[in-house]
């Protein structure tokens, strides 16, 4: 069984699985499956909105599409989060992407 068979197995037993859903967003970027990574990191944002990782992360995806407004909406939303959770590590993280994108 290979890793993106694993997840999905993990995530049957267990769909609200956040670091699991989280690897399989990142096991499916890694294999050109992007639009089934967005939408994994979408799902996360959705049902675990404080896992931080996840907005860089999808963040990093828009850029790459060329899309900069919604990876700075994504980036910006995260930094709130970070914010809220005193997590400096990833407010700093999540600020110089932010101002890497000008």
């Amino acid at each position: 069984m290979n890793r993106l068979e694993s997840l999905l197995e993990i995530l049957k037993k267990d769909e609200n699985d956040t670091f699991s859903r989280y690897a399989l967003a990142l096991e499916y970027n890694s294999i050109n499956e992007t639009e089934k990574s967005k939408s994994e990191f979408l799902k996360l944002l959705n049902e675990s909105p404080s896992y931080l990782p996840t907005y860089y992360q999808l963040g990093k995806m828009y850029e790459s599409e060329g899309d900069i407004d919604e990876a700075l909406k994504i980036y910006t939303k995260g930094l709130y989060v970070a914010s809220s959770q005193n997590d400096t590590h990833t407010k700093n993280e999540l600020q110089e992407a932010i101002d890497n994108l000008y």
